[in-house]
C-alpha cells in the first residue's frame, strides 16, 4: 500500500506534466502559419526549439541535481507555462524566445521528473530497486494514452469550438499551474551527487568513445531522432491543404505509435520469444 501511494503521487504531477506537453504538439505549426509567417521562418523558430533542446539537454542534469529536482520540476512549470504564453504575441523574437524556453521546459521534463522519483524510491522509502522498471512501463503506456487524448482534446478547444490553434497551448497552462502545485504540496526535496559539467560531459564523451556499441546506439538514435523531426515539421503543411481536423491526425499517430510499442512487447515476450538482433 506504501508503495501504490508513493506511485500514486509520482504519476499525479508527471501525467498533468505530460498532458500539458502533448497538448502542444498538434497546432504549433498551425499557430506560427495562422500568424503568416512564411515557411523557412517558421523552420527557424522550429530548429531554435531543437537547438535548445540539445544545449539544455546537456546541462539539464547538472542543473536539476544542484537545483534540487523538486524545484526543477517547478521550474518546468513556470517555465513552460511562460512559453504557453508567448504564442498569444505575433512578434517573430517573442516566439523564438518561446521556443527556447520549451527546448528548457523538455529537458526538464526528461530529468527531473524520473530523477526525483528514483531517488525517492531507492533513498528515502528503500522499495526494492527492481519494482522502478514497473514504475516507468505503467508510465509508458499512460503516455501514450495521454497523447492520444491530447490530440482529441485539442483538436475540441482549436476547431470545434472554433478558438483557432492558439487555445490548446492556453489550456496546457493549468495543467501546467497544477504540475507545480501539486509537487510543492506533496513531494520532497531531493538532490544528486553536485559535479562539474565539464566532468560530467568529458565522462560521457569517454563512455561514447571506450564503447563501440555505446557509439553505434548513438548514432542510430541520432538518425532516428532526425527523421522524427523531419516529420514532426512537414506534417502539418503537407495534411493542412486538405483541411483534415490536425488534432484527430495526431491523435491518429499516437494511436498508431502505442500499437507498435504494444506489438513490440508481445513479440519479445517469453511466449513468442523474438528478441532484437
Amino acid at each position: 500500500p506504501a508503495f501504490l501511494r508513493f506511485q500514486r503521487d509520482y504519476y499525479q504531477v508527471y501525467c498533468l506534466a505530460l498532458a500539458a506537453d502533448w497538448l502542444q504538439g498538434p497546432y504549433l505549426y498551425k499557430l506560427y502559419q495562422h500568424y503568416r509567417f512564411l515557411e523557412g521562418q517558421i523552420a527557424i523558430i522550429y530548429v531554435c526549439g531543437f537547438a535548445s533542446s540539445v544545449l539544455f539537454g546537456l546541462v539539464s542534469t547538472s542543473l536539476v541535481d544542484w537545483l534540487g529536482r523538486k524545484k526543477s520540476c517547478i521550474l518546468f512549470s513556470l517555465t513552460y507555462s511562460v512559453c504557453c504564453l508567448t504564442k498569444l504575441s505575433w512578434d517573430y523574437f517573442v516566439l523564438v524566445v518561446g521556443r527556447i524556453l520549451g527546448g528548457l521546459s523538455t529537458a526538464l521534463l526528461f530529468s527531473a521528473f524520473e530523477a526525483w522519483y528514483v531517488h525517492e524510491h531507492v533513498e528515502r522509502y528503500d522499495f526494492p530497486a527492481e519494482w522502478i522498471p514497473a514504475t516507468f512501463s505503467r508510465a509508458a503506456f499512460w503516455n501514450n494514452v495521454i497523447a492520444v487524448g491530447a490530440g482529441v482534446v485539442a483538436n475540441f478547444f482549436a476547431e470545434w469550438l472554433g478558438l483557432g490553434p492558439v487555445a490548446p497551448f492556453m489550456v496546457s497552462i493549468p495543467l501546467l499551474m497544477l504540475t507545480g502545485i501539486f509537487a510543492m504540496k506533496n513531494w520532497d526535496e531531493n538532490y544528486g551527487k553536485k559535479r562539474a559539467l565539464s566532468k560530467t560531459c568529458m565522462d560521457g564523451l569517454k563512455c561514447l568513445l571506450s564503447d563501440r556499441r555505446v557509439l553505434l546506439l548513438g548514432t542510430i538514435q541520432a538518425l532516428f531522432e532526425s527523421v522524427i523531426y523531419i516529420f514532426i515539421f512537414l506534417w502539418t503543411p503537407v495534411l493542412d491543404p486538405h483541411g483534415p481536423p490536425l488534432g484527430i491526425v495526431f491523435s491518429s499517430f499516437m494511436a498508431a505509435s502505442m500499437v507498435g510499442s504494444s506489438l513490440y512487447r508481445i513479440a519479445i515476450s517469453k511466449r513468442y520469444h523474438l528478441q532484437p538482433i
